[in-house]
């Protein structure tokens, strides 16, 4: 079987997590088959559709690496891919119908006549469920053509999903009891239908069901807050699937490779936002330095810190490479390191507060920089000892020397290794921050 699933948004409003999450399994379950993942676009709803809402559709699923193969710029064998350019299509089945006496008019609409029975369907997430359409009261006939010549969602999704030659409908459980009604479709037009997989619904920590106004919901976000691709599609598809193992981190690769519709659960998934940048630390520390400082160099340079002129350019890459493992969003790195990149820089008032409560602190700082500006050679390892041998012959040990120096060297109480920090600062602007804090400890 040429495995063929697709994702078909509707262009109303961003790319929610929601949506980016259904298509990702999508196109994880169409990879790892070697089938071909449609993207399709459901823009009937001429009144809501948007151009913003289309580009931001293409975008996401651009930046999360979900690239289709058939769809938006791509052509295929199957399109056009957009529902309002299909009304011959939806008119020509229509007429199948017609001529099957499946349908009748009531009060302008034409509705879809049910067949009376049972409709069981075996779902590759959920399992066999099973509806009665016996008892018309419960189970009325439904509109398939409004009065005014447009057909309904479940009309246009049968047959394009028919015409389209799908086989894996994967798609939220929400769409669960929505099914048997697809199926009498596809009965009626004597077509075998999709394999069916509804998978669980993306709820917020406290267990309320997500909506598009909750923290985390639009993917547009994420880049803008500094979270990495590889990352955000680690995240989702941990939403609802289990690699049935303790590991957690998975490249867009290693996810194809694994991914199954077993393995993904019947329960609810927790959105986790902790969880999410946890991850983008993970993947951000897998990056090569140079990667790493590509990727953060927009929020340095929006930051101000650096720019095309800037003298600070050699260093920039071994700044951000010091703080790799320190930071979870990219949007993080300009705080960081601003303090390499700039000359004036503030103290934090917790740190300095600290500081102060260790009354050598000034002379050691000021002893520290005499030795410094002592040093036959400047390197980060001789720097480094340099503190601890200056703190024994004042009679104090290492850490009362090594926070001060700290604080002093970047305005924080953490952050890269002093080692790192000494290099990248130099002896000139290593030994003016010491003086400056030693001479501000006294007044």
């Amino acid at each position: 079987m040429n495995v063929r699933t697709r994702f078909a948004p509707s262009p109303t409003g961003y790319l929610h997590v929601g949506g980016a999450r259904t298509a990702l399994f999508n196109y994880l379950f169409a990879k790892k088959h070697g089938g071909s993942f449609v993207l399709r676009v459901e823009d009937t709803d001429q009144a809501r559709n948007t151009d913003e809402a289309r580009a931001a559709i293409f975008d996401g699923m651009a930046w999360l690496g979900m690239d289709w193969d058939e769809g938006e710029g791509k052509g295929g064998d199957y399109g056009p891919y957009n529902q309002s350019e299909r009304s011959a299509t939806y008119d020509k089945w229509f007429e199948v119908l017609r001529d099957k006496d499946r349908v009748y008019e009531d009060d302008g609409a034409w509705r879809f006549r049910f067949e009376r029975k049972p409709v069981t369907m075996n779902d590759l997430v959920c399992g066999e469920v099973t509806i009665d359409y016996t008892d018309e009261s419960n189970t009325p006939d439904m509109v398939v053509r409004r009065s005014d010549g447009t057909y309904v969602f479940h009309f246009v999704n049968v047959v394009d999903d028919l015409e389209m030659k799908i086989t894996h409908v994967i798609r939220g459980e929400d769409h669960l009891m929505n099914t048997p009604k697809h199926l009498q479709l596809f009965e009626a037009f004597g077509v075998a239908p999709p394999e069916y997989a509804h998978i669980p619904l993306i709820m917020n920590a406290n267990g309320s069901k997500m909506s598009k106004r909750d923290e985390g919901a639009a993917v547009a976000d994420y880049p803008r807050q500094g979270f990495i691709s590889s990352a955000v599609v680690n995240f989702l598809a941990l939403l609802g699937w289990n690699p049935k193992t303790d590991e957690e981190i998975f490249s867009p690769e290693e996810l194809i490779e694994r991914f199954s519709l077993e393995a993904v659960n019947r329960a609810p998934a927790r959105f986790d936002s902790e969880k999410c940048a946890w991850l983008n630390q993970q993947h951000l520390m897998k990056l090569g330095a140079n990667d790493f400082a590509y990727a953060a160099r927009p929020f340095v340079e929006a930051a101000g810190l650096l720019d095309a002129e800037s003298e600070r350019e050699a260093i920039y890459i071994r700044s951000a490479e010091a703080v790799q493992d320190k930071v979870r969003l990219l949007s993080e790195v300009p705080d960081a390191i601003a303090f390499i990149l700039q000359d004036d820089i503030s103290i934090d008032p917790d740190s300095l507060a600290k500081v102060a409560k260790n009354e050598q602190a000034s002379s050691l700082l000021s002893a520290l920089a005499d030795a410094f500006d002592a040093l036959p050679e400047w390197s980060a390892d001789s720097a480094k000892s340099t503190i601890g041998e200056t703190a024994k012959a004042h009679g104090a040990k290492p850490g009362q020397l090594m926070f001060p120096t700290r604080v002093a060297l970047s305005g924080k109480s953490g952050g890269p290794d002093l080692g790192d920090i000494l290099a990248l600062l130099g002896r000139d602007r290593s030994i003016a921050r010491l003086r400056h804090l030693a001479s501000s400890l006294t007044q």
